[in-house]
C-alpha cells in the first residue's frame, strides 16, 4: 500500500501566498500511483476562525482523484489552553461540519490507519479523554493489524524524555500515554507534520517521520530543529515492513514564513516567536 502523506497547506481565498505550491503538489499526487493521501494538518491559514479557509481549502483537496484522509492542525481548529487561538467546542464544530471527524481510523489490507486530533492533548478534559478512551479501543481491536499513526504534532523535538516544547511537541503528560498505548501494540509508524522541518527517526520499533511542508519553511524567526529544511511530501510504502521516501516535489516554491509573517500571521507571530524562545 502507498500512502502519500502531505501536510502544512495553509491554504486561503483572502491570504493566497502559498496556494500556488497546491497545483504541482496536486499533478504530482495524480501521477504518483498512491492509493491513498494523509494530510497531517494546517489545511488552511485561518480554519480555526473562518468557515470560508476551510471551504476553499477543502474544494481544492477534492480536485484530488487519490481518496484522503485528513487530520487538523492548530491553525484548523486551535491550539492549546492560553494560546492565541485555543481549541474549543465552536472551532470543533466548524472543522467538523465543514472537512469531517477530526480522528479516525481507517483498515486497509493488512493494517489499521489511525489518524488523530493531537490538538486536544494538553487540555486533560473530556474531548482529551475521549479521544484516548476511542485510541486505546481501536489499537486493543486491531486484530493482528499493523498500525500507522498520523497526526499534527510530533511526540517530540530533540529527545523522546524531553520536558515540555510549548507550542511544538504533545505535551509531556498526554506522550506518556502515546508511549504506553504505542508500547503495548504493533505501532510501526507515526507520521506527523507542524514543525516545517523534515526528520526520520525511531521511538523504540516505531519509525518517526516529520513529513515536509507544502507552504513555507522557517528562516532565522524559529530556532534550530533536527532534519532539514524542505518542501514536499512523504511517501510511505505500507507492506510487510514500513518503508518512506522523503520528496522534494518539482513545480513547488520553498517560501519563507519570515518574508510574510506580518501579513499572513500577525497576530500570532509575535506569540509564536516568544514561544520558541521558551
Amino acid at each position: 500500500m502507498k500512502i502519500i502523506q502531505i501536510t502544512d497547506t495553509h491554504l486561503s481565498p483572502t491570504k493566497p501566498h502559498f496556494n500556488g505550491n497546491w497545483e504541482p503538489l496536486a499533478t504530482w499526487i495524480e501521477a504518483s500511483g498512491a492509493d491513498l493521501v494523509v494530510h497531517t494538518g494546517d489545511l488552511s491559514v485561518d480554519g480555526a476562525d473562518k468557515d470560508e479557509d476551510l471551504t476553499f481549502s477543502m474544494d481544492l483537496m477534492r480536485q484530488v482523484s487519490v481518496p484522503m484522509l485528513i487530520v487538523p492542525g492548530n491553525h484548523d481548529v486551535g491550539h492549546l489552553p492560553g494560546s492565541y487561538q485555543p481549541v474549543n467546542p465552536e472551532r470543533l464544530e466548524r472543522w467538523r461540519r465543514l472537512v469531517g471527524p477530526d480522528y479516525w481510523a481507517k483498515d486497509v489490507d493488512n493494517w489499521r490507519l489511525i489518524g488523530l486530533n493531537s490538538l486536544l492533548m494538553g487540555f486533560e478534559d473530556a474531548e482529551e479523554n475521549k479521544q484516548f478512551e476511542w485510541l486505546q479501543e481501536k489499537l486493543e481491536s486491531r486484530d493482528g493489524r499493523r498500525v500507522a499513526l498520523f497526526a499534527h504534532k510530533p511526540l517530540f523535538v530533540d529527545a523522546p524524555d524531553e520536558g515540555d516544547t510549548g507550542y511544538w511537541s504533545v505535551r509531556p503528560a498526554q506522550r506518556r500515554r502515546l508511549y504506553d498505548l504505542i508500547a503495548a501494540h504493533d505501532v510501526a509508524l507515526l507520521g506527523s507534520g507542524h514543525l516545517h522541518w523534515t526528520w526520520e527517526g525511531r521511538f523504540n520499533d516505531t519509525a518517526l517521520v516529520w513529513a515536509p511542508p507544502a507552504a513555507f519553511i522557517l528562516d532565522k524567526m524559529e530556532r534550530e530543529m533536527p532534519g532539514e529544511r524542505l518542501i514536499g511530501a512523504a511517501i510511505h510504502e505500507l507492506g510487510e515492513s514500513v518503508s518512506t521516501e522523503i520528496v522534494a516535489v518539482s513545480g513547488m516554491t520553498a517560501y519563507f514564513l519570515d518574508d510574510v509573517v506580518m501579513e499572513v500571521y500577525p497576530q500570532a507571530a509575535p506569540k509564536l516567536q516568544k514561544e520558541a524562545t521558551e
